[in-house]
């Protein structure tokens, strides 16, 4: 069953003064409720100026933008906003006040008394993943990441059901940049926003868009769709040529374990006859086997050093061991580093589940 509309964008238009052509040439889009979607696109293709319409920070030239099916245009402004989140790129936090006063920014000017302002205010340092102890700091002591946090929060703090974030990681480093996408999926899963996100970055509105669109200059949607169809199906040479030569990697960061069957793998029991271990690397054509116990698999050894039976001792590590909930791509990048070949498979208990080969997560990915 479809989620319905939060958002409804209908032949939207800007044209800015002097300008010769439309920032945005009547844009149609549906943004469904509890769906993070990512407007992305090149410079020009006017995915903020869509975003700001959206809120009325930009009044739109002709066209129709509605909130769970109610005119945007005929709300008043301040009503409107009550119910948008808004985060932009570095964060646009009051200097002067604390973390404690930026999220409360909105409370107080909705007149919301101090103790019900300072519970939502701890609700929400809690939920951005900040230690209280931060709400009495400025945010000039604060690293990009925390304030990035409090940006969020501040935007969530009089529970918003819209959520609208312009560039909000573009101004912090790649790896504090991907923890604060594992955060936001996280939050997300916790609070079900309706999301619109604009980024520059198509790895990042893959990673985090339930859907894609993919705009052109002009504000002109080439294609809409599910990440996975996207990079399965590009509508066009100029989609293709945005998401870049790499599709196939891309897929397999939203694949995940789960999503394709492993092997079992040449894996012996503790205990086993020489035998065993022997027939297992000549079916598997490998010269080296797994060797488990009770059902855990605990390392490998090579081919070479079997002498009666299957031992545990002298067992090496694998070094690819991921859980259904793993990436493929992760898992690919775990076989390309190890001896085996191969990744090992484990449920949350660690009990073996299987092993994956790169012919495996081929296959996955085609189908």
């Amino acid at each position: 069953m479809s989620r319905p509309v939060a958002i409804r964008l209908a032949q939207l238009c800007k044209r800015y003064p002097g300008a010769d052509g439309l920032a945005v040439d009547h844009l149609d889009l549906e943004i469904p409720t509890g769906e993070i979607v990512a407007l992305v696109g090149p410079s020009g293709c006017g995915k903020t100026t869509t975003l700001k319409m959206i809120n009325r920070l930009i009044e739109p030239t002709s066209g129709t933008i509605e909130i769970h099916g109610r005119p945007a245009g005929a709300l008043p402004v301040h009503e409107l906003r009550r119910g948008i989140g808004y985060v932009i790129q570095q964060t646009g936090l009051f200097p002067h006040k604390t973390v404690a006063g930026n999220i409360a920014t909105v409370p107080r000017l909705l007149g919301w008394d101090k103790a019900r302002t300072r519970e939502r205010v701890e609700e929400l340092v809690d939920l951005v993943g900040l230690e209280r102890q931060m709400l009495d700091r400025y945010p000039s002591a604060l690293s990009g990441g925390q304030q990035q946090r409090v940006g969020v929060a501040r935007a969530l703090a009089a529970d918003p059901p819209i959520l609208l974030m312009d560039e909000p990681y573009s101004a912090v480093d790649p790896i504090v940049r991907a923890r604060l996408q594992d955060e936001l999926l996280d939050l997300q899963r916790r609070v079900h926003k309706t999301i619109v996100l604009v980024t520059h970055d198509v790895d990042e509105a893959i990673k985090l868009g339930d859907r894609v669109v993919i705009l052109n200059v002009g504000g002109r949607i080439e294609q809409a769709a599910p990440p996975a169809e996207l990079l399965a199906s590009p509508a066009s040479p100029f989609v293709a040529d945005f998401l870049g030569e790499e599709r196939g990697l891309k897929r397999l960061a939203l694949l995940r374990v789960r999503d394709i069957t492993p092997g079992t793998g040449p894996v012996a029991d503790v205990g086993d006859p020489a035998d065993v271990a022997r027939a297992l690397m000549a079916e598997h054509r490998v010269d080296w086997f797994g060797v488990r116990e009770h059902g855990r698999l605990l390392g490998w050894r090579w081919g070479s050093s079997l002498d009666g039976t299957v031992q545990a001792e002298g067992v090496q590590p694998f070094r690819a061991v991921v859980t259904p909930d793993s990436t493929l791509r992760s898992a690919l990048d775990g076989i390309v580093g190890s001896l085996t070949n191969v990744a090992v498979v484990v449920d949350e208990d660690g009990a073996y589940r299987g092993m994956l080969r790169i012919d495996e997560i081929s296959e996955g990915v085609r189908d």
